[in-house]
């Protein structure tokens, strides 16, 4: 039998195992050796660890609180029901109480009971807007091959396509003049789904740092929030920072790993230019 070169170790499924720690230390010592010789599959690698940092980094402050008391005691309650037989507590029960608290508690981030999810105050549109830009970041900028969907070289087929898409004449902002080169950009789901698309332009400067601009119309929620102007607001969600503001229901975020004056005067850069 002919004995299979060491990179047909490095399937995907292994590199994604690497990336989640999954693999014991012998494990990852083997596989880590022979990413040496694939730096197509270093390249991998680096990406989805970078791509993990930042989606981690959003919702970083729910790993260090502890689960509600209410859920607490009702996982501990259900464990200790004598009508139920041995088999089943520390089979079938223990794994949905763990299904149970992983989805809600990650899903909603922190659990409300039905009257406290009656009395909440709903949520901006324009915070649901930053948010959604912050994770667009996180998932594409670190994309090496497929950052954006349509390159700079079609920039006009880009602006057009968008525009169209979305309802409204769309401009690219010129950054040359503060180091940024456009890539390209791409079209988004919004919050209503293809109702409510969104777009993505992604710039870039010689060192590899990316931002990226997320523009979209952004609904008002009947709740007295004003969607027709808005100054200039900073959020900062995790390792990703971004100043946003909304301008006749059109909301605009400009985001990157930037200092925040720094990106402060970018903004008003691409704002004084859309």
């Amino acid at each position: 039998m002919t004995t299979p070169p060491p990179s047909s170790a490095l399937s995907e499924d292994t590199l994604h195992a690497l990336v989640d720690g999954r693999l014991d230390v012998a494990q990852r010592i083997a596989i880590e050796a022979l990413l040496v010789q694939d730096p197509e599959a270093q390249a991998s690698v680096a990406r989805w660890r970078q791509q993990r940092t930042l989606l981690q980094g959003l919702h970083a402050e729910l790993l260090h609180e502890a689960p509600p008391t209410h859920l607490t005691q009702a996982a501990l309650g259900a464990v200790g029901d004598p009508r139920a037989n041995a088999a089943w507590r520390w089979g079938g029960l223990a794994a949905s109480i763990l299904l149970s608290f992983t989805v809600g508690w990650f899903a909603h981030g922190q659990w409300r009971t039905t009257e406290q999810l009656a009395q909440q105050t709903p949520r901006k549109p324009t915070a649901d807007f930053v948010r959604q830009a912050s994770l667009a970041h996180a998932v594409y900028a670190p994309e090496v091959r497929h950052p954006v969907e349509v390159g700079s070289a079609e920039q006009e087929h880009l602006v057009k396509w968008l525009s169209k898409r979305l309802g409204r004449p769309l401009k690219v902002p010129d950054l040359t003049g503060q180091g940024y080169e456009l890539v390209g950009g791409r079209l988004l789901p919004g919050d209503a789904g293809v109702t409510a698309v969104r777009a993505q332009f992604m710039f870039q400067n010689t060192a590899g740092e990316r931002l990226t601009l997320y523009l979209g119309a952004v609904q008002g929620d009947g709740a007295g929030v004003n969607t027709q102007e808005s100054a200039f607001r900073f959020a900062n969600e995790g390792t990703i920072s971004s100043f946003y503001w909304v301008d006749q229901g059109f909301g605009y975020a400009l985001t990157g790993p930037v200092p925040r004056d720094r990106l402060m005067q970018l903004a008003q850069t691409v704002y004084q230019q859309l």
